[in-house]
């Protein structure tokens, strides 16, 4: 059977490649696109029964038992029937035969299962909870109010309409997510995981606390490759984790730092998380310009995050690591020189070619599987036993998003089918007072709470749906709005009470996972606060005039030191309360973009004054020093 579940892994794969190339089409078979999304389903929905046990582990350890290999033959046979009958069906929902309505209701139980073994329940009971909302959207109260659809009605719908569980996000799992993570594997295993940390290494093991910036280079740019903040923490955090617990670091910082890092993965281009990926169809952009808008709030987070453990490390007295721990530079660049090519030809054909992102996507992915074959790195080449090897893990890896993309169709589909979506816009409105520091306050808390158990993807597809029309209609910029929820909904990555990606750094720490996640959200202050500036200024995401992008990029990082050193309590010497404090308004000011506000500019003139007064201080202070020693 694990033979069984490889091959089909593979074919998976291929599959989403065929359909990415367009090679179906011009062999002649051309089909609606819902009916090459039914004919994915009809591998991936198996799978996830032959793959996945129903106690929701990630992998079968025994054999399948045989309800589950029930599941999988029906679900293969239903699919399959979706993908043959959709153009017929599709056009008969207000009839409702009872063909097309036994598949659908079958393949909402399956669809709800899977979802539960790959993703858990809180996603289940969340699209769940919208399904039946729907039932009754016409008992609900006040704003609330929406048109209650029969069950049978909804249910047919939910399967047969092109907006719902065949629609807008499974399509795009189908195609670009399933591409890029085939990219994110081949990169893998010829290596690129092992070069990134090797000149992480080379870069930063000179430097104080040399381990952890490791560790936050290591993770930007293995999160270019990756975009999932766990598989982030479990592959670079296996060697960064230990470095850094040796250097100094306490075992819960070292966690934290590791687990900001990952995250970050998920907000930097070029690849970013699948939440860009939906956000660029959501907003009818190229995801290029998704991936431009993303680039100075992610430069930000990083740079506080380098910033604070430069910091802590100067107050730890942390050194640089061991020499002779340390490659040398020039022999990581001559063995693996080959690798950022797949990176400079993914971002030629994204910004320069203009090309979808599974285009892009392919090439790059081409680009790096010719030159792992024809290229050893540390005396190893890929073969053909690991290209098979790349199509099946390519293909496991993203059942859990196959799962997802159908449940958010679902959602998407039964809000905009009863309305329900426009009515609870209206009601955060009226919650919020139509005021639009608290609406924005609101959508925060509410992507929060969502991201608490639920994937970073789940949580935007929901907050794009019923949170951004509210923020737009606040006249909030459509890519701010957008940005503002995907930030927030990142977060739930290292927020407690459920944080994933702290909890599995803290893990390989051993260290307190609810010490790790709070600290982990010390670390990623930048998350909380830019998304609230970026509303107010579009500077901040590559909006407006060159030279006002510049300032404000300027002087946003002048301010993210200076509060990241009142954050720490470390500057050139410790900080008391009030030097804290002072550090702080003074980062605060100069964090401000010159045109957010209409103290934005003054804002930014007192930071400048209060800056040049505490450099004169220190001048003072280092006088009198001398002069106390001569």
């Amino acid at each position: 059977m694990s033979r069984l579940v490889s091959i089909l892994a593979a074919v998976l794969t291929c599959g989403v490649i065929g359909l990415s190339a367009d090679l179906f089409r011009r062999a002649g078979l051309v089909l609606y696109t819902e009916q090459y999304l039914a004919a994915l389903l009809t591998i991936a929905l198996p799978l996830v029964y032959l793959h996945v046990p129903a106690s929701g582990e990630r992998k079968r350890t025994g054999p399948v038992p045989w309800y589950d290999l029930l599941a999988a033959i029906i679900a293969f046979a239903v699919a399959a029937y979706a993908a043959v009958r959709f153009p017929a069906l599709s056009e008969l929902v207000s009839r409702r035969p009872w063909d097309g309505l036994a598949a659908a209701a079958v393949l909402l139980l399956l669809f709800m299962e899977g979802l539960r073994r790959t993703s858990g329940l809180p996603l289940v009971i969340t699209s769940v909870g919208f399904f039946c909302l729907a039932l009754i959207g016409g008992l609900l109260p006040g704003e609330l109010a929406a048109r209650s659809i029969p069950l049978n009605r909804l249910a047919y719908f939910a399967v047969w309409d092109s907006t719902a569980s065949l629609g807008l996000p499974l399509k795009i799992v189908s195609t670009v997510v399933v591409i890029y993570a085939l990219f994110g594997n081949v990169l893998f295993k010829s290596g690129g995981s092992s070069f990134f940390t090797d000149i992480s290494m080379s870069l930063m093991g000179r430097r104080r606390g040399g381990p952890a910036k490791i560790a936050i280079l290591g993770s930007s740019l293995f999160g270019t490759i990756s975009g999932s903040a766990v598989s982030n923490v479990l592959t670079v955090g296996v060697v960064t984790i230990p470095l850094m617990k040796r250097a100094g670091f306490k075992p819960y910082m070292a966690a934290a730092v590791e687990a900001a890092a990952s995250t970050g993965g998920q907000l930097m281009p070029p690849v970013m998380g699948v939440a860009a990926f939906v956000m660029a169809e959501f907003l009818q952009v190229s995801y290029a310009t998704v991936a431009l808008a993303a680039a100075i709030p992610a430069i930000l987070f990083y740079v506080a995050l380098f910033i604070q453990v430069d910091l802590e490390a100067a107050r730890r007295n942390i050194l640089p690591m061991p020499e002779d721990q340390i490659p040398s530079l020039s022999s990581v660049l001559k063995s693996g020189w080959y690798f950022p090519i797949p990176f400079v030809v993914l971002i030629y054909a994204l910004f320069w070619e203009n090309y979808e992102a599974d285009a892009a996507g392919l090439l790059a992915t081409a680009a790096a599987l010719i030159f792992g074959i024809l290229v050893p790195f540390k005396g190893k080449r890929i073969g053909i036993g690991d290209v098979y090897l790349m199509l099946r893990d390519t293909g496991l890896s993203v059942l859990d998003l196959f799962m997802i993309g159908a449940a958010a169709g679902i959602i998407i589909g039964t809000l905009n089918y009863s309305g329900l979506g426009f009515s609870l816009t209206l009601a955060l409105l009226q919650l919020a007072g139509e005021n639009i520091w608290g609406l924005l306050a609101l959508a925060a808390v509410v992507s929060i709470i969502l991201g608490m158990g639920m994937p970073t993807v789940g949580v935007y597809i929901l907050l794009a749906t019923l949170v951004a029309p509210a923020l737009i209609k606040m006249n909030i910029s459509p890519m701010a709005a957008h940005m503002f929820i995907m930030y927030y909904g990142c977060l739930s990555m290292i927020t407690p009470p459920v944080a994933i990606a702290s909890f599995a750094a803290a893990n390989l720490a051993g260290a307190d996972p609810m010490r790790t996640g709070f600290e982990a959200m010390r670390l990623g202050w930048t998350v909380f606060v830019i998304p609230f500036l970026f509303v107010f200024s579009g500077t901040l995401l590559m909006q407006g005039s060159p030279v006002m992008i510049v300032v404000d990029f300027a002087a946003a990082v002048a301010g993210v030191w200076f509060f990241s050193a009142a954050i720490m309590g470390y500057s050139v010497r410790p900080l008391g309360v009030l030097s804290r404090i002072y550090y702080g308004v003074a980062g605060i000011f100069f964090v401000v973009p010159l045109e957010a506000f209409r103290a934005g500019r003054w804002m930014n003139v007192a930071a400048v004054c209060m800056v040049a007064a505490l450099f004169a201080w220190e001048q003072t202070l280092r006088r009198r020093a001398r002069s106390s020693a001569a």
